[in-house]
């Protein structure tokens, strides 16, 4: 009886090491044969081999392993408007920030900083009452309309500064749209005093109408403050940028903060509320971006899509937040369009399901250079869209002529170091 047991054992054991080894291994699992060598034509799925950490970042942190098939990858073409006039860019007329473009009434509209003073931007220590410190000090909110997108017809003024010492008076600027319950709302950055004297200090404000082509009336409090002493939002909210989403408007906005050797870092924050005037709650993981300057995002899918540009580690990407909060990068392109004020048919339905932009306003600085500074409106093209498939916009690569180049040229400095260097070199020999 004993011996029966004891074979019994053996074959039971016997079997379940059998079994044990031939268990297949995690990477076959899915009855994928597992490859040798990753394949000579690029997969669209991820292939069943070990991978390194460069090709697993490949199919888990891009919406597709190449750029073409990438919904949230373009290029970015760029078109001069038709219906401004700059003084011939003498520095005494400035346009620049412009809102999200919007369609109503039969046609478009957009909102934007318009700074006209009798010379170009002198600094915070020679500025006065009429002579401007920036290029958006002194400066007010205008407004024009398109038929087709490419020619503009400007309407005027639609937010004045208004008397010392309401929000705002010495500029108001960087202003963006929220359509609400048949209301509009223009948010805007509120200068209380010449911009540089202390940084870009100014909060937002809010006007409101019942047209897009006004009179808008002010709110004249302050609806999203500075942050608290120590707080990264201590001295600016810049670039405020309302979006409807769970039945709130979500706002995000720049602010700018120092580091260690008193330089500028720029990042990106959000404030929520129930109401367009307020108040707003900033959501407690801010910054929600750690890079870019303006702002701009829009509705994609069950999330929210963002141009982060010009500033940080993360600069000259488009990122994508699901939860509206956790930022990806989700493409990496150049060429982007500063101050990119993107035409969102989707913004304020509250939407579930994104559709993208293709085209927008930004806008071009220091036009005629810095005695004359000034900015000009300037309209890009793209495919953002899951609507659109624009295989031009798609090409993973610009090329520019040599002069492009040329211009990004060595300071004097710099090519005094290097001849310095090899001097010394020659010296050792």
């Amino acid at each position: 009886m004993r011996k029966i047991i004891c074979v019994s054992l053996l074959i039971t054991l016997f079997s379940c090491s059998n079994q044990k080894e031939t268990v297949p291994s995690e990477m076959e699992t899915n009855h994928t044969p597992q490859l040798k060598h990753f394949p000579q034509q690029l997969p669209l799925e991820k292939p069943n081999k070990p991978l390194s950490s460069a090709l697993h970042r490949l199919y888990d942190a891009y919406p597709a392993p190449k750029p073409q098939n990438n919904e949230l990858f373009s290029q970015f073409k760029y078109t001069e408007l038709k219906g401004f006039d700059y003084n011939n860019h003498d520095g005494t007329i400035s346009r620049r920030d412009p809102s999200k473009v919007i369609f109503e009434n039969g046609k478009y509209y957009v909102w934007y900083t318009h700074r006209e003073t009798p010379t170009p931007p002198q600094g915070a220590k020679k500025s006065t009452d009429i002579i401007p410190s920036a290029d958006w000090d002194l400066a007010e909110i205008w407004y024009a309309t398109s038929e087709d997108g490419f020619t503009w017809k400007e309407q005027g003024v639609a937010i004045k500064r208004p008397k010392k010492p309401l929000v705002g008076w010495r500029s108001v600027t960087t202003t963006d749209i929220l359509k609400w319950k048949g209301k509009y709302y223009l948010y805007y950055q509120g200068f209380m005093e010449a911009s540089g004297k202390r940084g870009d200090d100014c909060p937002v404000a809010v006007s409101y109408s019942d047209s897009p082509n006004g009179p808008w009336t002010p709110y004249n409090k302050i609806v999203i403050p500075n942050g608290p002493k120590g707080a990264w939002d201590q001295y600016s909210i810049h670039d405020p940028y309302p979006l409807v989403h769970n039945g709130k408007i979500y706002l995000y906005y720049k602010s700018d903060f120092i580091d260690e050797n008193n330089k500028w870092v720029r990042m990106q924050g959000l404030a929520t509320a129930n109401n367009p005037l307020g108040p707003f709650t900033k959501h407690p993981l801010n910054p929600v971006i750690n890079s870019g300057h303006e702002t701009s995002l829009f509705p994609f899918k069950e999330g929210v899509a963002a141009l982060v540009y010009k500033d940080g580690n993360e600069h000259n990407t488009i990122q994508y937040a699901k939860d509206w909060v956790n930022f990806e990068i989700a493409a990496i392109s150049e060429l982007m369009p500063y101050a990119a004020a993107p035409f969102v048919p989707d913004a304020f339905i509250d939407t579930k399901d994104g559709r993208g932009i293709t085209w927008g306003l930004a806008h071009f600085i220091n036009i005629s250079g810095w005695s004359k500074f000034n900015s000009k409106l300037v309209r890009f093209d793209c495919d953002l869209s899951r609507d659109v498939n624009d295989h031009r916009m798609k090409e993973p690569r610009v090329i520019h002529k040599p002069d492009v180049y040329y211009r990004q040229g060595l300071n004097k400095e710099q090519r005094e170091r290097i001849a310095k260097e090899t001097a010394t070199l020659k010296s050792k020999k």
